[in-house]
Parts: C-alpha cells; structure tokens; sequence
C-alpha cells in the first residue's frame, strides 16, 4: 500500500515539479542575489533620479534642521556611496571624477548621481552569485562578504530615496512613488 502511495505521489508531482521548472527563467534560478540587486537597481535609480530632478533648484540648499545635510549634500552622498559600493562589488574602478560640492548647480548634481547609477548598472551587469561569499575590504580596513556588501548598498538605497522623499515633502513636492498613476 504504501508503495503504491508513493508512486502515486510521483505520478501527481512530476507534472507540477516541471511546470515549476520552466515557469522560472535559468538566470533567475543560478543568480538570485545579484539579479534581485540589479532588480532594485533599476528601481532605484529611476526614482531616485527622478526625486533629484523633482526638487526645484533652488532648494537644494534646503536642510530640514541645522544638524541635518542638505538636498545638495544627500545627492553627493549617494553619487559616492553608489560609486563604492557597485566598484567593491564589481571589482571594476569607478571614474574619478570632479570633486562635487554642494554649492554645485542642481544640473551638475542630478547628472552626477544619474552617472553613478550607471555605472552601476554598467558594473553590476556581470556579477553573479558564485562569489558572495567572498571578503571584500570597505570601511576602515574592516572585511565584508560580497553578499553583505550588496545588502548594505540595497539597504542605503531606500534610505537615501526615504530621505530625498522627506525633504521633497517638506518642501510642498510629491515623491516620485506618491504621484497619483498616469493613465
């Protein structure tokens, strides 16, 4: 009886087993941490860009409170934290570019931070999940697995558009992800 059963079960599953496996794509299958960090990437990038571009110009001066960075000085930040991050990831040097200042005009920003999500995108493109576990040097000399690494950028990503969406309200303008749909 219970070798019955258990062909019967085999029988039943078989089908439901294969249609699972074609269901999902092979890449999706092999690289699931990079190709959900790519996934937010791309997320990332057109809402953050999106909330640089949103603020008027003349606002990016603005800090919520005197202990706290400017508009001007969170888009820098995510410029460079985007540029280390994906190069210790990749392990491909980001460009060196101009040193940006937060007196730089909101074109020079919004075009900086747009360059460091592509090369992101550029040096994310290839990076797979056969090294996750290596160590990977990034604050002060202290080691991170590749996979941490890539948490960490993930997690600084909806911080950063977190932050850009509080500013951008408290200065009457609606984040990118609160506009009502277009139809």
């Amino acid at each position: 009886m219970i070798r019955k059963l258990a062909v019967l079960a085999t029988l039943v599953c078989t089908p439901l087993l294969t249609f699972a496996q074609a269901a999902a794509p092979p890449a999706a299958l092999s690289n699931p941490v990079s190709d959900a960090l790519r996934f937010g990437l791309t997320r990332s990038a057109k809402n953050m860009s999106a909330a640089a571009e949103a603020m008027p110009a003349d606002k990016f001066s603005f800090k919520p409170t005197a202990d706290q960075m400017s508009f001007a000085h969170l888009a820098i930040h995510i410029a460079d934290s985007n540029n280390l991050f994906c190069s210790k990831i990749s392990g491909v040097a980001a460009a060196e570019g101009a040193k940006l200042a937060e007196t730089d005009s909101k074109d020079k920003l919004v075009a900086a931070l747009k360059q460091s999500f592509d090369f992101c995108s550029s040096s994310l493109a290839k990076v797979d999940d056969s090294h996750l576990a290596d160590s990977i040097p990034l604050f002060n000399g202290r080691s991170f697995s590749r996979a941490a690494v890539m948490f960490i950028l993930s997690g600084s990503w909806a911080d950063h558009y977190s932050a850009q969406s509080m500013y951008l309200r408290l200065n009457g303008v609606l984040p990118p992800t609160a506009e009502p749909a277009k139809h």
